[in-house]
Parts: C-alpha cells; sequence; structure tokens
C-alpha cells in the first residue's frame, strides 16, 4: 500500500502522529501498512515503558493512514479502537504496527494491527474500525 500521499499531508500540520514520533510505510501488499515509533519521552510511562495509550494511538493512526490511502478524496475517521498489552516495551527500543485490512467496505474499515517490539515479539493487538465519509462541498 502506497501511503506517499497520505505521509504529505500528515507532514502539513502539527498533529498527534508527528507529536509521537510515528513514522508511516509503504508496503507492496494493497491491504497492509506500517507504522514505526521509537519509544521516547512524547510516548512513554513515567516509568520509561511505552505508554499503553500511544500503542492505541499508533494503531488508529496506522489504520487511519490505511484507510486514507485507499480513499482518495475520503474523510477517515476511528470510531471504535479495542487493544491488548501482552509485552512492556522499554524506553529506547522501537515497535513497528503492522495493519492489515479485515474488511474494506464503503463506509466502514475494519483493521487488524499487531504492534512488535525490535526483537519481533508481539507487544499489543489492536482491532480498529473506521468509518468512511464524504466530505461536505
Amino acid at each position: 500500500m502506497d501511503v506517499e500521499r497520505i505521509k504529505q499531508i500528515i507532514a502539513e500540520k502539527p498533529n498527534l502522529s508527528t507529536a509521537l514520533g510515528m513514522e508511516f510505510i509503504s508496503t507492496p501488499e494493497d491491504d497492509t501498512c506500517m507504522a514505526r515509533m521509537r519509544v521516547d519521552e512524547r510516548n512513554r510511562q513515567p516509568f520509561g515503558f511505552l505508554s499503553g495509550g500511544a500503542s492505541l494511538a499508533l494503531a488508529e493512526n496506522v489504520a487511519g493512514v490505511g484507510s486514507s490511502a485507499l480513499c482518495p478524496g475520503k474523510m477517515c475517521v476511528g470510531i471504535e479502537v479495542s487493544g491488548s498489552h501482552v509485552k512492556a516495551v522499554s524506553e529506547g527500543d522501537t515497535v513497528t504496527a503492522t495493519a492489515r485490512l479485515q474488511h474494506g467496505g464503503s463506509t466502514l474499515h475494519v483493521w487488524q494491527v499487531d504492534i512488535s517490539n525490535s526483537a519481533g515479539e508481539l507487544i499489543s493487538t489492536v482491532r480498529v474500525t473506521n468509518y468512511i465519509i464524504s466530505p461536505k462541498s
């Protein structure tokens, strides 16, 4: 999935994904996109571990980028995010989110997002539902 156009839009204004340090990655698969995020002072708990909320934000953002890449000219907004965190990640590590489209309808997209640490170990699994909206003229 080519996300270069969406990356340019994201870079135009300050937003959550840039504030937390997310980097979006194109993939050769049409139904998959990825993002990386280094665990640092922007997205960690006071204890030095990646915040669960930052993991959910990463998942929702990468799924939103994927839906936006699939639906040019539409607005794609998250309406449901549900995740489980299974392993802690320490500050200094980098996590990678891999989002795979499970359902790609005309008004709803459902994504499965797996987040792994730099050793490839699963740290969170997240389901994201996006609502696809035609902007008002």
